[in-house]
């Protein structure tokens, strides 16, 4: 449904298009963890469409159930890896209004991940929160794409 509804403006359609087609294709973070932050950004804008594709496309990328379940206190959960909850941390920073993302996590993140794989996983979060509001605006809703298979739920943003 949000391609039908960008139909209806084909110059912002190409162009966000193009930025999709980046994304997708960006392959210096593992798929994923991409996922996992996509549908922890997802759950936490409360978008069903994003949850629910966010949720789908985990799954295939190899994003266990007890992991989506485990989402809402990834914190304390051992489905996840100190990694993990480094970039879980990222996307609830980043997913906040406005965006609290501290020194001392862009430093931990840093450990990790170089230049070019934090601008990855910032911009997979950030497409996922534009995504979001855009969906939101719209009221496109879920498309069925977990029909038969868990998706996430909503959550609301940590205090």
């Amino acid at each position: 449904e949000p391609t039908r509804v960008f139909g209806h403006h084909p110059t912002l359609m190409v162009g966000y298009g193009a930025l999709e087609y980046a994304t997708e294709k960006a392959d210096r973070v593992p798929g994923d963890l991409k996922k996992l932050v996509s549908t922890k950004t997802a759950a936490l804008s409360g978008c069903e469409f994003c949850i629910d594709i966010s949720s789908s496309l985990a799954a295939e990328t190899g994003v266990s159930e007890a992991k989506l379940r485990a989402l809402p206190d990834y914190r304390r959960s051992p489905e996840f890896s100190d990694v993990e909850r480094l970039v879980l941390d990222f996307a609830v920073g980043m997913t906040r209004t406005p965006v609290d993302v501290s020194d001392e996590l862009f430093a931990a993140l840093r450990e990790h991940f170089d230049e070019a794989q934090l601008v990855e996983l910032a911009n997979e979060i950030a497409i996922e929160n534009y995504r979001a509001r855009f969906n939101w605006a719209f009221g496109i809703g879920s498309q069925n794409f977990t029909a038969g298979a868990y998706c996430a739920r909503p959550e609301a943003l940590p205090a």
